[in-house]
């Protein structure tokens, strides 16, 4: 009897200078690991979110996408339906692509992050300050929301309701003991830059939790960890978000 041909399923991550990502890593490995030999991931590494169609035109079996800085709200325009956490959340990281070749888009950073910061939180840890206002930070707001945890931006400009970086003081600290840094700042190869404030005002009783994970130690977190901090990369979160992403795609 003939052997049945599995048919060929393509995935990726859409972004900017996404040659060090972890995605394909961690795919590439997980399809050898479970002999899924039917399945790629491939980088498309896109200078503008315009190029965006080109992908589908270029490759066939296409059934579904991770999406990284810069494009995480860009690309909403893009797809024919939201999930209704993706719609809440305004910020797309997962596509999948269906049968009738519509694109629906989700996001599992919420889902990613929310699993990694929860098994550190104390009784104190109410209060977030989330560095940087990108599609990023909108998956971090939505899962700190979710787990009852109060939080204010910080940004280079910021609005009205918005904290700037120069307003960070002792008196913020006192009230804020988790930070989020959901910048690319420090991000290789540029490990010697952190988000610029004093880091003395950390303690103890405060996380430092970086989405970067690359180095796996960045300067944020390094100096954080000097004032004897919580330090946290984003390795674990990109470890959740893949495998929901995975989840999404494989949905009977």
């Amino acid at each position: 009897m003939k052997k049945k041909v599995k048919k060929q399923k393509k995935y990726g991550l859409v972004g900017k200078d996404i040659s060090y990502s972890f995605s394909k890593k961690h795919f590439t490995e997980k399809f050898t690991a479970y002999h899924f030999d039917n399945c790629e991931y491939l980088n498309f590494d896109i200078s503008s979110i315009k190029e965006f169609p080109e992908i589908f035109a270029k490759n066939k079996g296409l059934k579904g996408l991770n999406v990284t800085i810069p494009y995480k709200e860009e690309i909403i325009p893009y797809l024919d339906s939201l999930s209704k956490n993706a719609k809440k959340i305004g910020s797309v990281n997962t596509i999948v692509i269906n049968k009738q070749k519509k694109l629906i888009g989700y996001n599992t950073d919420f889902y990613g992050f929310k699993k990694s910061l929860k098994p550190l939180l104390e009784s104190h840890h109410t209060k977030a300050l989330i560095l940087g206002t990108g599609g990023a930070s909108k998956g971090i707001a939505f899962a700190l929301k979710k787990l009852n945890i109060e939080y204010d931006f910080v940004s280079r400009n910021p609005n009205e309701f918005q904290i700037s970086y120069d307003e960070i003081d002792s008196a913020l600290f006192e009230d804020y003991s988790i930070i989020i840094n959901t910048t690319p700042v420090g991000t290789f190869p540029n490990i010697e830059d952190c988000p610029k404030f004093d880091y003395s005002l950390l303690s103890k009783k405060h996380i430092a939790f970086d989405l970067v994970y690359n180095p796996e130690e960045s300067m944020f977190l390094k100096k954080a960890k000097e004032q004897g901090a919580i330090t946290k990369n984003g390795y674990d979160m990109l470890v959740f978000q893949a495998e929901k992403s995975w989840k999404i795609w494989n949905k009977k």
